[in-house]
């Protein structure tokens, strides 16, 4: 790859490019894809509004270095007015030159383009990635009614919607329009007989007799966003699905997406166009998995964080991106589907669980229903769901409190600089054995990154193997420890290394949550070892080892037995309010009990997490439960 100085002279920033750019075509052999790059797009920016995915965990701000992409054909240039071109070979053919972020070059002409591997592998773990047969405890809000009426005659002439309600085994006292629009057609093809959806005496849609009646449920997550579709007459989940959300093309974490929403109205609309997306994907797939149709799915239930919440529903989220993070909305709405954009039943409802407070959504909420029966046995329990934004509750007597700690992408495989979705060829497990590097990797192909679950066994191996000391440092002087450009790294695999960086990356995300615990137990006058469950939630909390996390200081050292590892509890939660109303009134009931935090705010807050950076073991004599601070 060469670089020299543009014909124009040097231009100071991409803004200036843009104004004497031009449009070009980007080819990505890879995924047999050609996009047009408007003028002064960046590639980043080109590729995120043609759906083609581009790893970009800072969200394209440049901070981050995960979006890089190879140009094997064609001119870049970067900000500082450089430009960027394949060395032509001996042979005369273009060489491959390095790699560039592809957020900090536009197209000077049209280019082909490679993109890393770990941007391309197939995800194979989802929050819906659960097995066997499931049936819910059914009580749904949306109930039906096969109807069948007389015909309308010259001596008949009452209204088609008059004629169905008198015929309707439950009281109907009012009709959506949308479905008053659709009943004349559905009911005469029907040869005078219809299935009515009927909502709290709402009817919200007609089908045929034949017709299911389906929810669907939805986990929005910061990562990926899982669907449940449930069958609401007999409670079975009959199809699961889990995607990428969207929106980590705007950023890996909650906090890049909220700083693109408040640029402007429209940036905002993008962030929430592409959450619809997603749940529009999902419906369609699941519904189509069955031989069914979305216009089939009568009720649907969301859960997320605060922040998803609000970019999905168009409420301002600025106020949530500055202390004291005060939320828009908290209690439980109920709004119609084709307000949202959402395209089901004629006039379906979506009911999107409440809030508790801050940054910890309906998403905990869900988990704390889903979990109730194992944290309600312990006299204390931590109930944690780890992400980009950690949720943890302390449950002690009964009591609830509740905080979030802004642990990052980093566990999971974000901010990494090999770090990728749990997908093929990902490095899932790591170990020291017997004086080497052993490696486990999904699907047992060449390894070509690291996920979030590799990424905690790598700090833990390293700390292991000696390789790591108290403060985090790569100690120098072992063979498995090398300089690649400036960067002291770990070879993990050919081409996938673990590097200082990514260390503190680590070392931040575990502080945030240890720091965490540490001040809900202090809030109530617990120690640790008075934690008897244990409970991680999450998808990534399925695969982790919890005894990497107890070696790193992720997780206070306690018996292996008091932890359980339970999976997607958020999505069990959610399809239980979609199978259930007694499920919803007991989602609002747990989340006015739960007394949120916040962390941040605390006196004694930065110095515990400073303490938690490092990976000091507990001195001889020195009690570890109980806070330096207390």
């Amino acid at each position: 790859m060469i670089a020299r100085t543009g014909q124009q002279g040097t231009m100071s920033t991409l803004k200036d490019i843009a104004a004497a750019g031009h449009a070009h075509t980007l080819r990505f052999p890879q995924l047999d894809r050609e996009i047009e790059a408007q003028p002064g797009e960046t590639i980043f920016q080109c590729a995120r509004r043609n759906g083609v995915r581009i790893v970009g965990a800072c969200g394209g701000r440049g901070v981050c270095g995960t979006c890089t992409v190879l140009i094997s054909k064609g001119e870049v240039q970067n900000a500082d007015g450089r430009i960027f071109a394949p060395r032509a070979g001996k042979d005369g053919r273009p060489g491959r030159g390095r790699w560039l972020r592809a957020c900090q070059v536009v197209p000077r002409s049209d280019c082909t383009i490679d993109v890393e591997e770990r941007s391309l592998a197939p995800i194979v773990r989802a929050e819906a990635d659960i097995g066997g047969r499931e049936f819910l405890e059914v009580d749904p809000i949306v109930v039906h009614a096969d109807i069948a009426v007389t015909a309308a005659s010259l001596h008949d002439t009452l209204s088609d919607a008059e004629r169905v309600a008198r015929g309707a085994p439950m009281p109907i006292t009012s009709l959506d329009l949308v479905a008053a629009r659709e009943l004349p057609v559905v009911l005469r093809d029907g040869g005078w007989s219809v299935r009515a959806r009927v909502r709290g005496g709402e009817a919200i849609g007609f089908a045929p007799v034949t017709s299911p009646t389906l929810g669907l449920a939805v986990d929005l997550g910061t990562t990926n966003v899982a669907g449940f579709l449930v069958d609401l007459d007999s409670g079975e989940r009959l199809a699961s699905l889990g995607i990428e959300n969207p929106q980590v093309a705007w950023g890996a974490d909650v906090i890049s997406r909220i700083n693109y929403a408040i640029r402007d109205a429209a940036a905002a609309e993008q962030l929430r166009q592409a959450a619809i997306a997603a749940i529009a994907a999902l419906a369609h797939d699941l519904c189509r998995s069955l031989g069914a149709r979305p216009s089939d799915i009568s009720d649907m239930t969301i859960c997320g964080n605060t922040a998803m919440h609000h970019l999905l529903l168009g409420l301002p989220v600025r106020q949530l991106g500055l202390s004291p993070f005060v939320a828009a909305v908290s209690k439980a709405m109920d709004v119609k589907a084709r307000d949202l954009g959402v395209v089901i039943a004629p006039g379906a409802y979506v009911h999107l669980g409440p809030n508790i407070g801050g940054f910890v959504g309906s998403d905990h909420v869900t988990a704390l229903l889903a979990t109730q029966a194992q944290w309600s046995s312990a006299r204390t329990s931590i109930v944690m769901d780890i992400g980009t934004n950690t949720e943890i509750s302390l449950v002690h007597r009964g009591e609830i409190v509740t905080a979030s700690c802004p642990s990052g992408p980093a566990l999971e495989g974000g901010h990494i600089s090999c770090g990728m979705r749990a997908a093929e060829g990902a490095i899932e497990r790591v170990e020291w054995k017997d004086g080497h590097i052993a490696l486990g990797v999904i699907g047992d192909k060449r390894p070509i990154g690291l996920c979030g679950s590799g990424v905690l066994d790598a700090v833990a191996m390293l700390r292991a193997a000696g390789l790591v000391d108290d403060g985090g440092r790569l100690v120098g002087g072992r063979s498995e420890i090398r300089d690649v450009d400036g960067r002291r790294v770990v070879e993990l695999a050919p081409a996938v290394t673990f590097s200082q960086a990514d260390v503190r990356a680590v070392q931040l995300a575990k502080a945030a949550i240890q720091t965490g615990v540490e001040l809900l137990l202090s809030e109530a006058g617990l120690v640790k070892d008075e934690i008897e469950r244990f409970i991680i939630a999450g998808a990534f909390g399925s695969y982790l080892d919890v005894r990497s996390g107890i070696a790193i200081g992720l997780f206070p050292q306690l018996p292996l037995d008091r932890f359980d590892q339970i999976g997607n509890a958020a999505g069990l939660g959610v399809r239980q309010m979609l199978a259930s109303r007694r499920a919803r009134t007991r989602a609002a009931e747990l989340a006015a009990t739960c007394r949120y935090v916040e962390l941040s705010t605390r006196r004694e807050f930065q110095k515990v997490f400073l303490r938690n950076i490092g990976f000091r073991a507990p001195s001889h004599g020195e009690h570890r439960d109980r806070p330096q601070w207390l």
